[in-house]
């Protein structure tokens, strides 16, 4: 994989959505790994079919594909249920993303929320972290998702924190203030990167 690959993470409500969306209009090609996930479970692929044999038919639509709200009901309850499911699915999801990164024609935005939790984080070049302080965070799931405020608080309070990410980060950008001056960090960090110039 010789491409220059932006891993981009940052916890929920950072922000890093609309980075992605500034590196895209940038030139970059963004590869979304919580998309890839989602494909992984469509009608047809091996992963719905070893899903079903596994968890049985009834975590199974009409159409094949599988019923996340059906599955997530077994596997948030139980822990060796989510680690045989991501047994299951973790492997296609990475090789769907090697694929798209070697077909990607120039820059690559790899975002994922846990990418410094497994083997992706071993395929990119560079690492770019989004922040935002954790009040903010809780305010934009309230006012973007309609989020009750003690759910917005136990879904921020329950990811890792942004110490680890932003120790191991090359780049961060917080993501605290006014759209103009994301724009701006984001502007800076694209001039970085090698290609990233002439890509505008």
């Amino acid at each position: 994989m010789a491409h220059y690959v932006i891993g981009l993470t940052g916890n929920i409500a950072s922000g890093k959505s609309l980075v992605s969306q500034l590196l895209r209009e940038r030139g970059a090609e963004l590869i979304d790994a919580d998309r890839v996930a989602h494909e992984v479970l469509e009608a047809g692929t091996p992963e719905a079919a070893d899903i079903a044999e596994h968890f049985g038919p009834e975590v199974l639509n009409d159409d094949g594909s599988v019923n996340r709200r059906a599955l997530g009901v077994i596997v948030f309850a139980d822990a060796q249920a989510l680690q045989d499911l991501e047994a299951i699915t973790h492997p296609g999801v990475r090789a769907r993303i090697y694929e798209r990164i070697d077909q990607a024609p120039g820059v690559v935005v790899l975002e994922a929320i846990k990418l410094l939790e497994g083997p992706l984080v071993d395929h990119i070049s560079t690492l770019w972290v989004v922040t935002a302080p954790r009040e903010i965070r809780i305010q934009r799931l309230i006012a973007d998702r309609g989020m009750s405020r003690e759910d917005a608080e136990q879904r921020v309070d329950a990811q890792n924190p942004e110490d680890e990410k932003v120790r191991r980060a090359d780049l961060v950008i917080v993501n605290d203030g006014p759209f103009d001056e994301l724009r701006r960090q984001v502007d800076v960090a694209w001039d970085s990167v090698p290609g990233g110039v002439s890509g505008r």
